[in-house]
């Protein structure tokens, strides 16, 4: 009888450590490459939210959505009862997180960096959340590769094309990345070169420095509804029309979520980039 006892302590004993070593299953993910890693982690079925932003894989669509990650409402994001939120830098507003953070549930905050080092701290910290560090291990491994690869051959092109990304250009403004964002960081990867290096973020641009930053190359991203500028509107904007890009009628549109994630299929994006800018340089 004292065998049997011994026994069945030591197998809940075990339970007990595999539970916890199994971590939390009830997961919000805010910031759509935190989706894409906890996919390609295998670990999906600990989802039960994501953000706006988390887009892929496609059967991420299925989860509640909580909001876009710079917009949150805390009653919503702790509404779906989960035991761990995984935000990225930046998630907001900042009261938002304040309250979501003061409430019993574990936040974990995932920095954010625009290069090779950068996805690769997120899927490392993605993995010591999730108590996955092995596989996140290997995951990196294999991006890190990929990226070194797009790295590679980003360094061979001699004469790398002056790129202009538009954010937007609502009522004819143009808004245009600066440096310290994920479409400079992506342009870079690409082995483009940004044609605005004035600022950091995003800003309208006057007429002036549009014509002065003589883009080769106008990048956009597809993300549907009105905000995607029309070929037309480039083509009438007159400082824009103005540059060679302009002159040329080169612009190159790319899914957003795609171009700018930064996560697990970003050497893909900068191959297909950098592919684009080279056979549209031809």
């Amino acid at each position: 009888m004292k065998t049997i006892i011994l026994g069945l302590a030591a197998t809940l004993a075990l339970s007990t450590a595999a539970l916890a070593q199994d971590g939390p299953q009830r997961i919000v993910a805010i910031g759509g490459s935190l989706t894409e890693i906890v996919y390609a982690l295998g670990q999906e079925d600990r989802l039960i939210a994501r953000d706006t932003t988390s887009v892929f894989p496609r059967e991420a669509l299925a989860l509640p959505d909580v909001g876009y990650m710079r917009a949150l409402a805390p009653e919503g994001v702790l509404s779906v009862d989960p035991d761990l939120i995984l935000t990225l830098e930046g998630a907001g507003p900042p009261e938002a997180m304040d309250v979501i953070r003061s409430a019993s549930v574990p936040v974990v905050t995932v920095p954010e960096s625009f290069d090779r080092e950068g996805v690769l701290a997120k899927v490392e910290a993605v993995g010591e959340a999730l108590g996955v560090e092995d596989e996140a291990a290997e995951l990196a491994k294999r991006i890190d590769a990929d990226l070194q690869a797009a790295e590679a051959a980003a360094s061979g092109i001699d004469d790398p094309a002056r790129v202009l990304f538009i954010l937007s250009m609502e009522g004819g403004r143009v808004m245009a990345s600066g440096t310290d964002t994920a479409a400079d960081g992506m342009i870079r990867l690409a082995g483009g070169e940004n044609a605005i290096t004035d600022y950091p973020g995003y800003k309208q641009l006057t007429d002036e420095a549009i014509v002065t930053a003589a883009p080769d190359v106008i990048l956009l991203m597809d993300r549907g509804g009105n905000l995607d500028p029309a070929p037309v509107d480039l083509s009438t904007q007159p400082a824009l029309a103005a540059t060679p890009a302009g002159e040329t009628g080169r612009v190159i549109r790319m899914d957003g979520a795609f171009l700018l994630g930064f996560g697990p299929r970003t050497a893909d994006a900068a191959k297909e980039l950098a592919a684009k800018l080279h056979a549209e340089a031809d």
